[in-house]
């Protein structure tokens, strides 16, 4: 895990690949919490017979629900300290180039683009690659935007 004592620091690192979370599997369980939370229940998530006909043979998470999961993951690759806040300001250019068949293991992999100083705090944006094990192509890529304020 990186951790980062300041804004200076994190400036420091655009450009380059912090590393990998641990692996995480997604569950039935969690697909089925997400699909009432949401109130997504389409049977490619929810209907483990049904999908089993789909074309994924399997259910799949949703593309929303792999989004969600990049707080988590990221928390394992990086951590601020020396920062006194970091708040969501907002997520861009998010693709789902392959499904997460449940069971399946994903991981993120966090890049930082840009640090840029603005009214009230710095704007730190990353791009997440959320991969799925065995798979050629990501699950999830992400451009997120954090508000640092130190």
């Amino acid at each position: 895990m990186k951790i980062f004592s300041s804004i200076d620091e994190v400036q420091t690192a655009v450009g380059t690949h912090l590393g990998y979370s641990d692996w995480h599997t997604v569950t039935q369980e969690q697909v089925d919490l997400f699909a009432r939370a949401t109130g997504d229940d389409q049977w490619i998530h929810t209907d483990p017979a049904r999908a089993a006909e789909g074309p994924f043979g399997t259910t799949i998470a949703h593309g929303f629900l792999t989004l969600s999961l990049i707080p988590m993951l990221v928390r394992e690759v990086y951590r601020l300290e020396g920062v006194r806040m970091a708040v969501n300001y907002g997520t861009e250019a998010v693709r789902f180039p392959s499904p997460v068949p449940v069971g399946s293991r994903v991981r993120a992999g966090v890049e930082f683009l840009s640090v840029v100083e603005g009214s009230g705090g710095h704007r730190a944006t990353a791009r997440v690659t959320v991969e799925r094990e065995g798979s050629d192509k990501p699950a999830c890529v992400a451009t997120t935007i954090a508000v640092l304020f130190d």
